[in-house]
């Protein structure tokens, strides 16, 4: 299967802030402030709350109890001047990951923390902050444009560029990660970090988002927080409140996955006419039992890499391939497929990787000047080495299960005119799952959930666990619907009924 086609962040421990007597560059250089606008600070002050950050110099922050790891951070005055901002790198010793943060529209010293994440693998959160669900939208030659229904209206947000390589991230001499599990490590580091140092948001409910490949990133992330909490009560910092994880359009079981693309173009199932002639859906229905059954024999009940990829390649050009000849857009199956040279079928994302290109902005963010002049949404090397690595071809049913079994809530929300990683898929695992809620989520029936009086889809919920569609959305949910999709947010964070 094509990885590409699958689709596509205690008070006695304070932390020091970590000085160079020189301006410093990341890469072991010293660099000249003249020609290194963002060097360090150099001062030996504490940073314990945001607001002493500079807008001109990267403050350092570190804890012994992460030694391999720091974080450069620095005011900066970015997309939507009514909230403050921040941007900065993730050190980990020779790889250095990007991140953006935005305060909360509402109540920032008060509001909880959103985590997001784009999937790919290797797609750059910067597609879902600047076309879905971030403070400001670059949809068009124009530029940022204030965003309404942006996802910090009542609560902060927190975005990494990871793995390393993807976006403003880059490593000093060709480091790379080689699966979902290593980059879990370095972002829940970075978490504890933050967490520890900016003292104000200690305690705060922390919600880890996602769509796409975050449906096997946000699992691994959320499970690698909250077993690192041992580790931070040991060493006398303050555990992380990893309050819930929400999956848009996510891609968890592959297994489960595959033959669901048969009912979306075959079937009424799925909302709308079939869209294969009659004899291609004969074919695609003689080979679902085949594919079930060689992909669990090979791929689940135990990874037998070249039997899983002769496996992945039947059910691709079975199942998948068919969509191709239609012309239709995988992400959004009522419209067509307009070319890209970023995320695929959507050409107004060229226009989120020319304004990153702009070297003032590069500037005013503080990217480091050795990333590549050009940005890029997409890292297809990253997406080809997990791919050859079968990262994609896990289940992370398994530690969603164990996080609902630890009160960690989980949020599953789809757009119902996907195809890549549809509804039917999707629910169908959330049934599968076994876990002690398992029955009470089953007994549970579809209802509407609306929005303004008006019906915005479908959802199932017990026990922790909601399975929610969303009607007239694609793959990316918050673009096609921001209203509702917002709405949806605020109310699963402050626990309202959907």
């Amino acid at each position: 299967m094509s990885v590409k086609k699958l689709t596509l962040l205690a008070l006695s421990l304070l932390l020091s802030v970590e000085t160079s007597v020189t301006a410093t560059h990341h890469r072991g250089i010293v660099q000249d402030q003249a020609t290194f606008n963002h060097g360090v600070d150099s001062t030996s002050t504490r940073i314990e709350d945001l607001s002493q950050l500079s807008e001109n110099l990267f403050s350092e922050l570190k804890h012994p109890s992460f030694p391999r790891h720091s974080v450069r951070i620095k005011k900066t005055r970015f997309c939507d001047e009514t909230v403050k901002a921040y941007t900065g790198y993730i050190d980990i010793e020779a790889r250095h990951l990007f991140f953006y943060f935005f305060e909360s529209r509402s109540n920032p010293e008060a509001d909880d923390i959103i985590y997001w994440t784009n999937g790919g693998p290797g797609c750059s959160p910067a597609a879902g902050l600047f076309m879905e669900l971030g403070p400001c939208r670059i949809l068009d030659a124009a530029g940022p444009k204030f965003h309404p229904e942006s996802w910090n209206s009542k609560a902060n947000l927190l975005a990494v560029e990871q793995p390393v390589g993807v976006g403003f991230s880059y490593a000093d001499y060709g480091e790379h990660v080689d699966s979902s599990e290593e980059a879990a490590k370095d972002l829940a580091a970075f978490l504890a970090i933050f967490f520890e140092h900016f003292k104000q948001f200690r305690g705060r409910g922390l919600h880890m988002a996602g769509e796409s490949y975050a449906g096997i990133y946000i699992p691994l992330f959320a499970a690698e927080v909250y077993d690192q909490n041992t580790k931070l009560i040991k060493e006398g910092m303050s555990p992380i409140n990893l309050t819930s994880i929400m999956i848009g359009n996510g891609l968890s079981d592959a297994a489960t996955m595959f033959p669901s693309y048969y009912d979306m173009q075959c079937t009424f199932v799925s909302g709308m006419k079939p869209i294969q002639d009659i004899s291609t859906c004969v074919r695609m229905k003689q080979a679902v039992p085949r594919c079930k059954k060689w992909i669990r024999e090979s791929c689940v009940e135990q990874l037998d890499r070249m039997n899983c990829q002769a496996a992945l390649g039947f059910c691709a050009t079975a199942l998948e391939s068919p969509i191709e000849k239609t012309g239709l857009n995988p992400y959004d199956l009522t419209r067509k497929c307009g070319e890209s040279d970023q995320i695929p079928c959507y050409p107004l994302t060229s226009h989120i990787s020319r304004y990153l290109s702009i070297p003032s902005v590069r500037e005013q963010l503080g990217v480091d000047p050795s990333t590549p002049t050009n940005f890029s949404l997409v890292d297809w090397d990253m997406n080809t080495r997990l791919g050859n690595n079968m990262d994609h071809v896990r289940s992370t049913t398994p530690y969603i299960a164990a996080l609902l079994e630890r009160r960690v809530r989980v949020l599953i929300y789809v757009g119902e005119q996907d195809f890549s990683c549809n509804w039917i898929g999707n629910e169908q695992w959330t049934l599968d799952m076994e876990w002690s809620g398992g029955n009470e989520f089953r007994k549970q029936d579809l209802e509407t959930w609306n929005v303004d009086g008006k019906k915005a889809g479908k959802v199932r919920s017990a026990m922790g666990l909601s399975f929610v569609t969303v009607e007239g959305a694609g793959h990316m949910v918050p673009y096609d619907k921001p209203k509702q999709s917002l709405e949806l947010c605020n109310r699963w964070i402050y626990e309202r009924n959907i």
